[in-house]
């Protein structure tokens, strides 16, 4: 859970939503908590694979949100069956990932960027995420070939450019003016 997932955190909570948190690393998990607390908002936490969801029952949830976390998920199939059974009719799952083209590139190779690996190599990348060990570049064929098979239907792709004179993270790169650093999708539950 970095920055911009407990700024998410807080902004549902904030608003009356019923949060659950899940994710696989203590630390941050922690850290969410202790902003939680620290805005006094009510959030349920859960340590465990994102896949683990048996503590929730089937149908029972309005939306999902991920911001990053599925790109530490090797077998996507598994989490999106998970998460289309708890989801309610029609539900969405909204989820921000790593652009795949991106991991094509090396963010430090000057202007323009130099390609660094092949668009569909499966080697996990060294994880940037506060705790994560390593993180996937999902194709963009992949994920809508898993979110099908778990009976989902892909109603938004967006590919985010930066803004020009906007703020930049400690995590700007050169490379990310030329190619999408993030893929943002939603998807939602189709049949039971």
């Amino acid at each position: 859970l970095g920055r911009r997932r407990t700024d998410a955190i807080l902004s549902l909570a904030r608003n009356d939503a019923n949060v659950s948190v899940v994710d696989h690393v203590p630390r941050r998990v922690d850290k969410a908590r202790d902003a939680c607390e620290q805005a006094d908002v009510r959030v349920e936490f859960h340590r465990t694979d994102l896949a683990d969801l048996a503590f929730l029952r089937g149908d029972s949830i309005d939306a999902t949100l991920s911001v990053s976390a599925l790109a530490e998920v090797e077998d996507l199939n598994r989490v999106f069956r998970q998460v289309h059974r708890v989801l309610g009719a029609n539900a969405a799952l909204a989820l921000s990932l790593p652009h795949p083209a991106f991991a094509c590139l090396d963010p430090d190779s000057g202007e323009p960027p130099r390609l660094a690996r092949r668009y569909a190599d499966a080697e996990p990348l060294p994880g940037r995420a506060d705790g994560a060990e390593a993180e996937y570049a999902h194709t963009i064929g992949g994920l809508f070939t898993s979110l099908t098979r778990a009976k989902f239907r892909v109603d938004t792709f967006l590919e985010p450019e930066p803004v020009a004179g906007g703020a930049r993270s400690t995590h700007w790169a050169a490379a990310m003016a030329w190619m999408p650093a993030t893929l943002v999708l939603r998807a939602r539950k189709e049949g039971s």
